[in-house]
């Protein structure tokens, strides 16, 4: 794969590059100039109908279901090691066409690398028991793959959420039809290219891109659908469980956050605020899992804040793709107007913008999605900045007297993904960390996670998990087999 896009992006179906049954295509753009970068084909119900069809025939007509998960684990092994290979040129495309920086993208590559290993090393792990009855009888439980599942991947992290959930439903023998979001569609494409040289059968993973609306829909309205996982909005992910609940088939489904950052009194403030600068001006702050809203002790918050805007001036803001950029633009330029538009309702509420807020100067970003690092404070508790999802390099201050009021602040939201905690004494920060309600906690880090980890929220930031052990035993269902194996009576 070349370093740069070459020629028209299509769909992946069946093992084979075909275009949208429309015809239809969409350009992306490089949001750090706006200007044009590629074409990728823009599918429709026609297409997802014509995937879901190709990824039956697989499960259905190929080894891989019925295999006993040491090839599938060799094949998806072996698109490990060929992604790896091509990491740069992956990490490349990801920065060009999302914005997010060369080095940021390489880490993300090797992230998906480690998942799809991991995946592999689950492969032939997947069993059942035999549980104890009585009488002459043998019971024992057998996992079965489920049959095709559709798996939604958001623009943030293009391939690593997409893989997150791809890989482990490959490794159960499923077949995936992959729908990744129509602005970053890309290196879902690609990988694809990729696990047909990996020794996948064609049809086992199919890409569509297209409007959510329509393809993601028709995906979920098919009857060979059988589990869906989703990454992205709230809103959107009600949609999807509506979808679920009306096919009965089970939704993971990975929403947004709101995640307070909680600084105790103890804190090393130098450490604490390079943490919580990378927290939410990483990835131009377009996560769901961000540090966004911070909750420091009234006594430190002047030298917190302080130190956190030197770091944030400091940041070197440009193309993604250059390597001295620290920080890139923002996806598009409807979402750069959805971030500003906090930071002005957060100015007529009042508040104090301690560093950035507007875009940034210098000419040459005048034509990209740029926004300045920014940090608000001395914000009134019903601002819209403290409660809702920013979804950009925004961070949003708040103080607290004591470890009570923290807890109080820190959860009340409707989201409960990431929270973090800063603090010398585990014994201050532990007991804290049990009682937020958050599905992830870090203490004295800023958000991380592996792919041994489970990512998980609680409230209205989604249902279910990805990553961790369990997440290949997900894709399956469960079957229990009872034998008696007694003589039979004599008859009388």
């Amino acid at each position: 794969m070349s370093a740069t896009p070459e020629g028209t992006f299509e769909l992946l179906i069946g093992g084979a590059e075909v275009p949208a049954a429309s015809g239809a295509h969409r350009t992306l753009v490089d949001p750090a100039t706006n200007r044009a970068l590629a074409e990728s084909a823009s599918g429709g119900a026609d297409d997802a109908r014509h995937a879901m069809e190709a990824a039956e025939a697989a499960f259905r007509g190929s080894w891989w279901a019925t295999d006993d998960g040491g090839r599938r684990g060799r094949a998806l092994g072996k698109l490990a090691r060929l992604l790896e290979e091509r990491a740069e040129s992956f990490a490349r495309l990801e920065a060009l066409s999302m914005g997010k920086t060369i080095r940021e993208s390489r880490l993300d590559m090797g992230f998906v690398v480690r998942t799809l290993e991991y995946a592999a090393g689950l492969a032939d792990k997947v069993q059942g028991e035999t549980i104890p009855v009585p009488g002459p009888r043998l019971d024992l439980t057998l996992r079965e793959p489920l049959g095709v599942t559709v798996h939604i991947a958001p623009w943030n992290y293009p391939l690593l959420l997409a893989v997150r959930s791809v890989a482990p439903a490959l490794a159960a023998g499923n077949a995936a039809v992959l729908k990744p979001a129509s602005l970053t569609p890309l290196t879902a494409v690609a990988l694809a290219r990729l696990a047909k040289d990996a020794g996948l059968p064609d049809g086992i993973l199919n890409v569509v891109s297209g409007p959510g609306a329509e393809v993601g829909e028709a995906l979920l309205r098919d009857p060979r659908c059988r589990s869906v996982s989703f990454t992205g909005g709230t809103e959107a992910g009600r949609r999807i469980a509506e979808l679920a609940a009306q096919r009965l088939v089970p939704a993971t489904l990975e929403l947004g956050g709101k995640g307070p950052v909680v600084v105790l009194p103890d804190a090393d403030l130098d450490r604490a605020a390079r943490g919580i600068a990378f927290g939410i001006f990483g990835n131009a702050g377009q996560m769901c899992w961000a540090g966004s809203r911070l909750l420091v002790q009234a006594s430190i918050a002047g030298p917190l804040l302080e130190r956190i805007g030197r770091i944030a001036e400091k940041y070197v803001l440009g193309p993604g793709i250059a390597e001295a950029t620290e920080m890139g633009p923002l996806s598009s330029s409807g979402h750069l107007a959805t971030v500003t538009s906090f930071i002005d309702d957060a100015r007529s509420d009042g508040a104090r913008i301690v560093v950035g807020g507007t875009r940034p100067a210098q000419p040459e970003l005048a034509e990209g999605n740029f926004l300045r690092p920014t940090v608000l404070a001395d914000l009134p508790s019903g601002s819209r900045a403290l409660r809702e999802e920013i979804f950009g390099p925004v961070l949003a201050a708040t103080t607290f007297q004591d470890a009570e009021e923290a807890v109080r602040i820190a959860n009340d939201t409707r989201y409960g993904l990431f929270a973090s905690v800063w603090a010398r004494e585990l014994a201050s920060a532990l007991p804290l960390a049990r009682r937020l309600e958050s599905g992830m906690v870090s203490i004295n880090e800023s958000p991380v996670t592996f792919p041994q980890t489970p990512f998980a929220g609680y409230k209205e930031s989604g249902l279910g998990f990805e990553q961790g052990i369990d997440a290949v035993t997900y894709y399956t269902r469960r079957k229990n087999v009872l034998v008696n194996y007694g003589s039979p009576k004599p008859r009388a």
